[in-house]
């Protein structure tokens, strides 16, 4: 067993290879990669507090509903009758605790043309299907709405199979197709706005959003909002972008009927993700993909997010990239997967050489010892400061975006219950930064090496990046879905154990819990 005296002599020995030439470089690149990161949510924030700015403006103009759009006159009963169809396609897969609010939003959109809702399931047996009838029922003279039952996939997963299923019963004169994950909590005038921009450009391949995170209090709930931060830079240009959120996309209804680059028979033959196969299509064939800044929607994740789920989450966001459609698009996905490891890797050394180099000087301290008897690095805790700096500049610049989304999400939402950053815990957060980053390449080498991933219950394989197996398991598998914490199977049951990191989660998931997000 070690001696006080043989830890000091480490930590002193540890301290002083941390400032090394390489070590140096490490450290400094962590540095880099805070202050890009605090750029880039820089960046982001203009973009949305432009949109702010241009919202009050024509408030302060005398636009009340500015919200559904900033040129009053587009809502006149004669500019409304001119709106294209929409229809609105949603595969769904069990029930939580926030699908009925989103629902609702979704369903009682102001868009002022005409609107068809199709929700689809895989089978009766669904907890959606009995949920989504019951709703229906309260709005069946306002909405034309219907649930369709879409059998189980074969040859896609089972999300892309209820998507195609949705598109082949829209109606013949819809010139738009929304597709919608049940997760989405829409604005008032989210249709009418992506339709303006598909109208104002006929370009636009395919229109998205992203969303804004309202994390639960649970450490996993953290981990999932910051994953998704650094991802939100590409969703925040204002226009141009080449970044695609399956939660929501819109495309024009006869790229499906014509089967146009192929997007039918790409999602159908082997498809696992639907947002990363039609930007693979949309690269191959240059086509543009847009963001419109007010396409951010607010997320609530569910009260009970433990950390295993985080974790069967993350693991699916890494296996994405393990499916591709061309040789082009696999050296694209290899280039992200190696990319995003070092990055993240990259990111935390920083923190654990700091970590070294405050442990070598409080044990100087503690003994009394002056940094000239120690030879102790003085490098190190300058190396500390730099890095305390840069994450301190880092966290200010995402918790600067979160509260200007938030400000937007609630100016776009005049009706609903006000959004607050109140409830953030930054400390966790930061926690969330180094654990998301820390896991984030063994998830995606455990997916690589795999080949295989549990989605809500469905186990799917794959070879050559397509789906090549499907195995249903009805009961064995996880009983919630990993966001919503929905249930899948119509009855309650305890979260399976997914992996190793089911020890980390009961010390972690306890750990200072603030206040509940509740609306």
């Amino acid at each position: 067993m070690w001696s006080l005296d043989s830890l000091d002599a480490f930590l002193l020995a540890a301290s002083k290879a941390c400032c090394s030439p390489i070590a140096l470089f490490i450290q400094i690149q962590g540095f880099v990669i805070c202050l890009l990161l605090a750029f880039g949510w820089a960046l982001a924030s203009y973009v949305r507090s432009k949109e702010i700015r241009r919202l009050k403006e024509s408030i302060k103009g005398g636009n009340n509903f500015a919200f559904l759009s900033y040129d009053i006159n587009d809502l006149e009963h004669s500019s409304q009758l001119n709106l294209p169809r929409v229809s609105i396609v949603m595969p769904l897969k069990g029930f939580g605790e926030h699908n009925l609010h989103n629902w609702r939003t979704q369903i009682t959109s102001l868009y002022g043309g005409p609107l068809e809702y199709l929700f689809v399931v895989e089978s009766t047996e669904d907890p959606a299907y009995h949920a989504v009838k019951r709703l229906l029922n309260d709005f069946k003279d306002e909405v034309d709405a219907k649930i369709i039952v879409a059998g189980l996939s074969t040859t896609c997963s089972q999300k892309i199979h209820n998507q195609l299923v949705g598109v082949e019963r829209m109606h013949k004169d819809s010139k738009y197709v929304l597709f919608l994950d049940d997760d989405v909590r829409l604005h008032p005038g989210s249709i009418g706005a992506l339709t303006a921009e598909m109208e104002k450009n006929p370009d636009i391949f395919i229109q998205t959003g992203y969303p804004l995170d309202l994390p639960s209090g649970s450490l996993g709930s953290y981990c999932i909002y910051e994953y998704h931060m650094p991802c939100s830079m590409g969703f925040a240009t204002g226009g141009k972008t080449f970044f695609l959120w399956g939660g929501c996309m819109m495309m024009q209804a006869d790229d499906f009927r014509t089967n146009r680059h192929g997007v039918v028979s790409e999602l159908r033959d082997g498809g696992y993700s639907d947002d990363m196969t039609l930007a693979a299509i949309a690269g191959a064939h240059k086509r543009l993909i847009t963001s419109p800044p007010v396409a951010v929607f607010p997320h609530p994740l569910a009260s009970d997010l433990t950390f295993p789920r985080y974790w069967n989450y993350l693991r699916k966001q890494t296996f994405v990239l393990e499916s591709y459609t061309t040789k082009v698009n696999w050296i694209m996905n290899r280039a992200l997967f190696s990319t995003h490891c070092y990055l993240s890797w990259g990111f935390i050394a920083p923190y654990l050489m700091s970590a070294i180099h405050v442990a070598a000087a409080l044990r100087c301290y503690f003994k009394g010892y002056s940094v000239d008897e120690a030879t102790f690095p003085s490098t190190g805790l300058l190396l500390a400061c730099c890095l305390a700096t840069c994450t301190l500049i880092e966290l200010f610049s995402m918790s600067n975006l979160t509260r200007i989304e938030v400000k937007l999400c609630n100016l776009l939402s005049p009706e609903a219950p006000p959004l607050s950053l109140a409830y953030y815990n930054w400390s966790l957060i930061f926690v969330a930064m180094l654990v998301d980053n820390f896991l984030y390449p063994i998830s995606a080498m455990r997916s690589h090496f795999s080949q295989s991933i549990n989605w809500s219950g469905i186990r799917y394989h794959l070879q050559d990046g397509k789906i090549s197996k499907i195995e249903r398991s009805k009961g064995k598998g996880p009983k919630y879905t990993d966001l919503g914490g929905k249930h899948l199977y119509g009855k309650k049951g305890s979260p399976n154990n997914y992996s190793f990191l089911r020890s980390l989660s009961r010390s972690y998931v306890e750990w200072r819990q603030p206040k509940k997000y509740d609306l």
